[in-house]
Formats: structure tokens, sequence, C-alpha cells
């Protein structure tokens, strides 16, 4: 973080103004995205960083009352980031920026205890609103789709017990893996490199005290062919 930054975020709180800290990887984005928030006249930006290993740090010295994170960075992803800092510092609510609007986005958001995520595209205004919900202790999150997150974060809990030692990111690529994908494959299907995801194919087998991807492909077929209780 630059000097300028570092003594944003050690500035003394203003008074009814709601704290926000800023994870995006593109410095333009960020200088957008400050900008738009401080114009509202009731946040103001106390940090920012650009990756997630920056990022954990920062907010545990800034202590913001919301950390915007986007989900994909250069070192991991802000669901990362948000069950880091959730666990440390539960105060700190946290919502997601992801481009992607699907199932296996909400449920990361909601296993991390983020209060909810927002897409890319929304527009400044929706932005602001959800950062002034989320810091009033609200979520972002339907509480119709929320339970069907719990129903689902449950039934995970008759899976295989290997399966459990697996992050929401080494659980995907083992769908992926079932499903015959390659590791290049697998990086386009994610946007991954094929490096990163050969890494997290070593990982999850490692985990699970697997050899072979097919031995994770036959432990990957059991649990699907298992009844949930």
């Amino acid at each position: 973080m630059s000097t300028s930054t570092q003594a944003v975020g050690s500035q003394e709180q203003v008074p009814g103004k709601i704290r926000v800290f800023l994870l995006d990887d593109h410095e333009l984005v960020r200088r957008g995205v400050a900008g738009m928030l401080e114009a509202a006249g009731d946040i103001e930006i106390v940090g920012e960083a650009g990756t997630a290993a920056q990022a954990i740090g920062r907010i545990a010295a800034t202590k913001p009352d919301v950390a915007l994170l986007d989900m994909r960075l250069p070192d991991g992803t802000g669901v990362d980031v948000c069950r880091e800092v959730r666990s440390k510092n539960a105060g700190v609510r946290c919502i997601i920026l992801t481009a992607y609007d699907d199932d296996e986005a909400l449920y990361s958001a909601v296993v991390a205890g983020a209060s909810g995520y927002v897409l890319k595209d929304i527009r400044g205004n929706g932005l602001i609103e959800a950062v002034r919900k989320v810091a009033a202790g609200k979520s972002l999150l339907d509480p119709s789709l929320s339970r069907l997150m719990v129903e689902k974060i449950h039934q995970d809990q008759f899976e295989q017990p290997q399966l459990a030692s697996l992050s929401v990111r080494e659980r995907d690529i083992l769908v992926l893996i079932a499903d015959g994908m390659t590791n290049r494959q697998i990086g386009e299907t994610l946007s991954l490199a094929e490096k990163t995801v050969k890494n997290y194919v070593s990982s999850l087998l490692s985990k699970l005290g697997l050899q072979r991807r097919t031995q994770a492909v036959a432990l990957q077929i059991e649990s699907r062919s298992q009844p949930h209780a």
C-alpha cells in the first residue's frame, strides 16, 4: 500500500461515516469505486489492497465496517479473504464482488460468512445502497436462497468424510475431473492458469491421501451415488 493509503487507514474514525475497505487487483477500478462511494457523503475509504495477502493484514489494521472484496484475485479469491477476516473479526462485514451470478458463488459467499455478493455490472447507486445495508447489519442474500444454501451445507456433511477437507475451489476441480476434463479444460472453465489447476489437483490428492486422478474420480462418483440423509 502506498504511503497515502496507509495514512488514510490510520486516520481516526469520522463519526457517522461507514468505513469501507476495497480489495481489487486493478488500481483504476479501486480508484473509481472509492471516488463513487466517498461522493455519497456518508462513506469513507479506510484502506485498499490489490492481492489477498495484502488485504488480510490491512483489513486487520484498519478495522473497517465493510470490506468490499473482488472475487478473483492473483493469489486467491475474495471468499478466501472473507473467510480469514471473519474468523478473526466477525465485526467486519464482507461483500463479494463478482462477475458471475451462480449458485456456486452464492454458496461460497454464505459458507465464508459474507453478508452477500453483488455483480460487477451493478449501478453506482446500487453499490452504495448495498454498502449501507450491510453496514447496518442486514444481508444482501434473499432469505429463500439462503435457506437453500444452508440445506446444501447440511447435505454436504453426509458426503465422504475425506471430501470435507477440500476447499470450495478444490471441490469444484474434483467435480470437473470426474467429468473427464483435463487440467487445461478445467483451467478454461474456471478461468485459471493450467499450472494453477495442476497445483490444486496435487493439493486435493494430497488431502485425500490419493496418488492418482482416477482414485479421486472414483471417490467423487461414490459420493454422488450415496443418498443424503
